[in-house]
């Protein structure tokens, strides 16, 4: 597995980085089984692991925890916080208060002292980034984290965390983790582009589209009626996005690939993704995503991929896509409507 740095951070990482989101009852309830899969990519040159609190809420880092016994200081180790972990208006976001009671509970989820790379979950507009990178400082000078990065953060605000931790001497953010596919290639506009500026390191997640790249989902087939299809239908099942999947299963069949492996090696062709993150929810899934590490695009399949979905576009967002307050609240949108007139 090629190692590749994470950032400026001087950490080593695999390209691939194996997702645990579908280890426990999300996905794969066997716990032996999951902590089996966890080994097999450790065992195949995988030094990278990302989890969640929110993961199985809990049970995922459960899993990790107990499968890296006796192989703790071979793996970067990431997880991250923000999400609902319970009942209660305190139990999630990015406030000082919730950040230092989850980190003791990942701590102890995961059997280890520190935390290699600790992430924001997804931008919490209602909290100030400053107490959010204050926070985040302390645990990094108390030990207890290494890194600290962001997930799913608008270029903007990756700019302005950046420049808030420049003011006031506080810890900076070094990875983020957006979505990026084929079908997905949004962050090429403006997200990529500031990673580069401020040299942070990127581990994209869903490479697949949450599973569309992997030829499962066809036009004018029928759906599968699985958990992923309540998740997220409208991304399963939206014609433009399924009519790109068909030129490129065409585009596969011509070059000699597998759409899965075609659209994983897409990912980590980019210069500016260190990593890409796999997911899978079973042993012979996993087998068929490291088979396919070794594949290098040339540049006229890169060139064709293109050409069905161009650079900087999103097909259309993913239904688990960060929506701006500003997109998502009308009163953001609209003044009153006795202030709209001109005159």
């Amino acid at each position: 597995m090629r190692m590749r740095k994470l950032g400026r951070t001087g950490i080593e990482v695999s390209a691939y980085c194996l997702g645990t989101m579908m280890f426990g009852k999300m996905g794969n309830p066997d716990h032996d089984d999951c902590v089996r899969m966890i080994h097999r990519a450790l065992g195949e040159g995988i030094n990278f692991v990302d989890t969640a609190d929110v993961y199985g809420y809990s049970e995922t880092e459960e899993i990790v925890g107990k499968a890296l016994q006796g192989h703790r200081d071979d793996v970067v180790l990431a997880t991250k916080f923000n999400g609902p972990m319970g009942e209660g208006p305190n139990r999630s976001g990015s406030s000082r208060r919730w950040i230092v009671q989850a980190v003791e509970g990942s701590l102890k989820r995961l059997r280890t002292d520190h935390i290699d790379l600790y992430q924001i979950h997804h931008p919490d507009p209602y909290t100030d980034i400053e107490e959010t990178l204050s926070a985040l400082t302390d645990l990094v000078r108390a030990g207890k984290v290494r890194a600290i990065g962001s997930s799913n953060l608008p270029a903007s605000e990756i700019v302005e965390a950046q420049w808030v931790s420049q003011q006031r001497g506080l810890h900076r953010l070094r990875t983020e983790q957006p979505t990026y596919s084929i079908l997905n290639r949004g962050i090429e506009r403006e997200v990529l582009p500031a990673c580069h500026r401020y040299g942070l390191g990127v581990l994209v997640w869903s490479p697949l589209a949450m599973g569309l790249l992997t030829g499962r989902y066809r036009k004018n087939a029928q759906r599968p009626d699985n958990a992923r299809m309540k998740w997220v239908p409208g991304h399963l099942t939206d014609e433009r996005k399924l009519d790109a999947v068909e030129q490129l299963l065409t585009l596969a069949e011509e070059a000699g690939h597998t759409l899965t492996h075609l659209a994983m090696a897409f990912a980590t062709s980019h210069p500016d993704v260190t990593c890409a993150i796999i997911g899978p929810r079973t042993m012979d899934q996993l087998d068929d995503l490291l088979t396919g590490a070794t594949l290098t695009l040339d540049d006229d399949i890169l060139d064709r991929i293109d050409a069905i979905v161009p650079p900087g576009t999103d097909i259309s967002p993913l239904d688990v896509s960060y929506t701006p307050p500003s997109l998502d609240r009308t009163d953001l949108r609209r003044r009153a409507p006795h202030e709209r007139a001109a005159a």
